[in-house]
């Protein structure tokens, strides 16, 4: 699909323009340190900006560097996750800490394939490290990207990842890539997050209709597991029970029983699942713990 240059200087006019007031200030874009914006786009990996903003900050004061979360235990860093949710997310940051330690002398490396060998990194976080980091004039495509290119181009009308990356490719204005995907996410988190009114919602129509294609929206339903039932709760519950100390796995199955019902066997399973994470440890003892 190529775009038409004129749509494309009024798409990135628009974009900057709404930007240069709506700009958020948030910790990690003061930084052009590698570690810290790796520790800043796994934080934000499903979680809102507002619950990262703090946890960042906290983290940020415990490890400065690289090397200070690469000598860190498991155990302490999982304690420092709490609150964040996804607690594998805890580990790949400490593995990739070590390797980048190991293995690349505490520098990160400044190509996309060898950033996406680290655990747990895949091409957006890769992507977004050179971008923000080394300022790499390439583009990077998250959510909220996808849902603006997906909302001016395309009516809204899902389309495939391949051709939202090419349109993507030549939205990019050269060399001001940082700027660029900070307004972009800007504008995906504030302005389509939420309903437009008057002057800006008529403007905002106005140049989606001059960029779409023409075609039906499809919308599917899909039926959600009520979080209180599904198994992420109870691994979350467990893991904050061990924030707390040591317990004897009989002791942490008479506990979450009584307390939610559920049977031994599904308890067993959810630590089993930790346990396969190397989240949890079962030591032979009958103690159940974070790992070291």
């Amino acid at each position: 699909m190529k775009l038409d240059q004129q749509r494309v200087k009024k798409f990135q006019t628009f974009i900057f323009s709404w930007w240069k007031t709506h700009k958020r200030d948030l910790p990690w874009r003061h930084t052009h340190d590698p570690y810290k914006i790796f520790v800043s786009e796994v934080m934000l990996q499903q979680t809102q900006v507002l619950r990262v903003i703090a946890k960042y900050r906290e983290f940020i004061e415990r490890y400065p560097t690289v090397y200070d979360l690469a000598q860190a235990s498991s155990a302490e860093v999982l304690r420092m996750w709490k609150g964040m949710g996804y607690n594998r997310r805890a580990l790949y940051l400490k593995k990739t800490a070590q390797v980048i330690v190991e293995q690349y002398q505490g520098i990160f490396p400044k190509n996309e394939k060898d950033l996406c060998s680290l655990p747990g990194l895949g091409t957006y976080t890769a992507r977004a490290i050179l971008v923000f980091a080394y300022r790499e004039n390439i583009t990077i495509v998250d959510t909220n990207i996808r849902q603006i290119i997906t909302h001016f181009f395309f009516s809204d009308i899902l389309q495939k990842e391949s051709l939202i990356d090419e349109v993507a490719d030549q939205l990019l204005p050269k060399g001001k890539s940082w700027e660029w995907h900070q307004a972009l996410m800007d504008y995906g988190a504030l302005r389509l997050a939420r309903p437009c009114s008057g002057q800006a919602l008529r403007r905002s129509f106005t140049l989606r209709n001059e960029c779409a294609s023409q075609g039906k929206r499809s919308n599917k339903s899909r039926l959600k597991i009520p979080f209180r039932e599904s198994n992420r709760f109870y691994r979350g519950r467990i893991m904050d029970r061990l924030r707390e100390g040591d317990i004897h796995q009989s002791d942490l199955i008479k506990e979450f029983t009584g307390t939610y019902g559920k049977s031994e066997d599904f308890i067993l399973m959810i630590l089993q699942g930790l346990e396969a994470d190397g989240l949890i440890s079962r030591l032979q003892s009958g103690i159940v713990c974070l790992p070291e």
